[in-house]
């Protein structure tokens, strides 16, 4: 058997074999980001795991948290960065989707840069610090307090990485599979930019943390460590084909107003259906919305109050 390395990321040196739990500091900031490094006994590849970069989509966190309690270093191929909480000001502060110091969205506003607010701080060590290092990374996500989604998954259609990121898709447990031409967000820069494949997982929404949509993400760390070659577990095979969608509608409001959908998660939509309608404050109709073709409901708004530009509905058509 090859002799592993000492792992060195983040100002950090693990021996093989070795767990460490600690509070990182990227770039020198006064910013604690929740963490847990594994080097394993054997050689193998890096996986780099997100959860809440958006603060208030709450279940990959205790999936992290769980899966980096009972991962055992000695069977462990590879290296494995587990982080808790990104967005740990959102967190406490109990703020939705950006960092509240400065509204940065670290899943839209990548690169970042040296010397600049505190996301672009945040961003500009993640391109710096943890890509070069990195193999494969998940970035864990659920709906927005007023987005109620079904369990969908983005992998980038950058073609260095696509292959290697849909494989991984389709090993894990999620009916769904959208392919993305996103570049500005945490996993999307990376394989844009960094050639890392990658994947963006959604399970759970409204701003609730439930023990199924937990267990949901858990069960996937898991999946993609076995599909990796990184560590074998008891979870069993996914036993599904996924739906994969190449072509989406990302339906946006025209101008601000009352939106009251027609659809739910999950719905089956034909061509010509009514999605949802706009009112303004007497109760006129605005504005209607109609299914560009049959497909899918992935996600949409389920508040009332919408801006220009606000999302409305995401659903992937069928081929």
């Amino acid at each position: 058997m090859k002799e592993k390395d000492m792992w060195k990321i983040c100002g950090q040196e693990l021996e093989p074999g070795e767990k460490r739990q600690l509070m990182l500091k990227p770039d020198g900031m006064d910013y604690e980001l929740p963490a847990t490094l594994i080097c394993g006994k054997e050689p193998g590849k890096t996986l780099v795991v997100t959860a809440q970069i958006h603060a208030g989509e709450y279940n990959g966190t205790p999936a992290v948290i769980q899966a980096a309690r009972e991962i055992a270093p000695g069977k462990l191929k590879g290296n494995l960065l587990l982080m808790h909480c990104v967005n740990t000001s959102g967190f406490w502060r109990q703020h939705w989707r950006t960092l509240p110091e400065d509204g940065f969205n670290l899943n839209s506003d990548y690169p970042g840069r040296p010397g600049g607010t505190v996301g672009e701080r945040l961003a500009d060590w993640f391109v710096k610090e943890i890509f070069p290092e990195t193999d494969f990374l998940l970035d864990l996500h659920g709906g927005s307090v007023n987005e109620p989604l079904t369990p969908c998954l983005f992998f980038p259609e950058a073609e260095k990485v696509r292959e290697a990121s849909l494989a991984a898709a389709k090993a894990l447990d999620v009916p769904y599979l959208i392919a993305s031409g996103a570049d500005r967000g945490e996993y999307s820069y990376a394989a844009v930019h960094h050639d890392v494949p990658g994947l963006l997982l959604e399970r759970g929404y409204g701003g609730f943390c439930r023990d199924e949509w937990v267990a949901g993400h858990k069960r996937n760390i898991y999946l993609l460590l076995r599909h990796l070659g990184m560590y074998e577990s008891s979870e069993p095979e996914a036993d599904h084909e996924p739906r994969v969608y190449e072509h989406v509608v990302y339906l946006e409001s025209e101008r601000a107003g009352l939106w009251y959908p027609a659809v739910r998660e999950n719905d089956r939509v034909a061509k010509g259906q009514l999605l949802g309608r706009l009112e303004d404050m007497f109760g006129n109709v605005v504005q209607e919305f109609y299914a560009e073709g049959d497909g899918v409901v992935l996600y949409y708004t389920g508040g009332l109050a919408v801006r220009k530009g606000d999302s409305l509905v995401a659903y992937g058509l069928d081929d």
